[in-house]
C-alpha cells in the first residue's frame, strides 16, 4: 500500500502517565523505536514515584507536569500542547501501552482518506487481541447497551470502520481537533475516549480500526482477595456511573436512553454496595447515597472531580 507521510509531516506522541514509572520508561523506549515521530509530549499528571526526577533527566522529551486531573485532564493538556507544536497528526496513549517498531508506518499507511479523523491500532494482551472498540451506538434503546458491534466478538483482519476507540493508541488528524477541540477534561476517568469518538464522527470524520498496526497493553495482575480489589477500585465506580449516565444523557434520542439507561447501571451498583455492607467492609452505607448522587450529576451534566 502506498505510503502517505511526507517529510515534511510532523508526528507528536502524547503520553499521559501517573506513578507507573517502569511502565512509562517501556512505553518511551518503544516510542523512540517508531518512525517518523517528530516529538513525544509526556503529561505527568502529579505523579510521587519518581517521574518526575526520571522525566528531568530526559531533555528529548516535552514534560508538563499537573496535578492530577485524571486520564481526560491529561489528554486534554497534551492534546492542546501537541497541537500548538504543530502536530499534524497526534498519537494519544497511556502508559501501560507498548507500540511495535511499526506501529507508526502501519498507522500512517492508511493517513491518505481526508475523510478519516482517527486511526486505531490493535491491542495485544499477553499476544491476544486486547479490544473494546466497536462499531455503532444504540441511542433509542434503554434497555440494551450503548455500545453496538463490538469489535472483540468478531474476526476482523483488514481495515474497519468503527465509532469507538481507547485513548490507547488513537491516531488523530489535526483537522479534527481544529473542529471538535478538545477532549473533555471534566470527566476525569471513563467515558472521555468514547465522548471524543462520538464528537468526532459527528463532525463528519470516520475511525478506522487498523489490525496491522499494533501495540502491546500490560496486564496487571493483582493476588488480592475480591473485598482488597473493591476497596481498591471503589472510587472509580462513581466516575463509571456518573460518566456513563452522562453520556446516556446528553446524546441519547428519546427519555428512555437519557434517563433509564443510567438509572439501570446505578441501581446494579448500589445493590453491589449494599450486599457488601451486610457481609463485608468492602462497601459503607454512605456509598449508596453516593452512587445515587453521581447518577444524579451525570443526568444534571455536572462533572468534576469527586473527593
Amino acid at each position: 500500500m502506498e505510503e502517505h507521510w511526507k517529510e515534511n509531516m510532523r508526528v507528536i506522541a502524547v503520553v499521559v502517565t501517573y506513578n507507573r514509572l517502569e511502565l512509562l520508561k517501556r512505553n518511551i523506549s518503544c516510542l523512540r523505536k517508531n518512525e517518523p515521530l517528530s516529538g513525544i509530549v509526556v503529561v505527568n499528571n502529579g505523579s510521587t514515584d519518581g517521574t518526575a526526577e526520571w522525566l528531568a533527566g530526559e531533555p528529548s522529551l516535552h514534560v508538563i507536569s499537573q496535578e492530577n486531573v485524571g486520564g481526560s485532564g491529561g489528554f486534554h493538556t497534551g492534546i492542546a500542547e501537541a497541537y500548538k507544536l504543530g502536530a499534524d497528526w497526534i498519537w494519544c496513549m497511556d502508559d501501560d501501552v507498548f507500540p511495535r517498531p511499526d506501529c507508526l508506518k502501519s498507522l500512517l499507511r492508511h493517513s491518505g482518506r481526508k475523510d478519516v479523523g482517527i486511526l486505531a491500532p490493535r491491542r495485544l494482551m499477553e499476544g491476544k487481541i486486547y479490544t473494546n472498540d466497536f462499531q455503532g451506538l444504540d441511542l433509542t434503546r434503554p434497555f440494551a447497551s450503548l455500545y453496538k458491534g463490538r469489535l472483540a466478538k468478531m474476526n476482523v483482519t483488514g481495515p474497519t470502520e468503527i465509532c469507538g476507540t481507547a485513548f490507547e493508541g488513537p491516531f488523530i488528524r489535526r483537522e479534527v481537533v481544529d473542529k471538535i477541540g478538545l477532549p473533555t477534561k471534566e470527566l476525569f476517568i471513563f467515558c472521555d475516549d468514547t465522548d471524543y469518538c462520538i464528537r468526532t464522527v459527528q463532525a463528519g470524520y470516520k475511525i478506522m480500526y487498523i489490525p496491522e498496526a499494533l501495540m502491546d497493553k500490560e496486564k496487571f495482575f493483582s493476588g488480592d482477595s475480591w473485598k482488597e480489589r473493591s476497596k481498591k477500585k471503589k472510587w472509580k465506580r462513581f466516575y463509571q456511573v456518573r460518566n456513563s449516565t452522562y453520556l446516556n444523557h446528553h446524546y441519547g434520542k428519546n427519555w428512555g436512553v437519557r434517563y433509564l439507561r443510567g438509572f439501570n447501571g446505578v441501581i446494579g451498583y448500589i445493590l453491589i454496595a449494599f450486599l457488601a455492607c451486610l457481609f463485608s467492609d468492602a462497601y459503607q452505607w454512605s456509598d449508596i447515597a453516593r452512587f445515587w448522587r453521581a447518577y444524579r450529576d451525570g443526568l444534571a451534566e455536572r462533572l468534576g472531580k469527586y473527593q
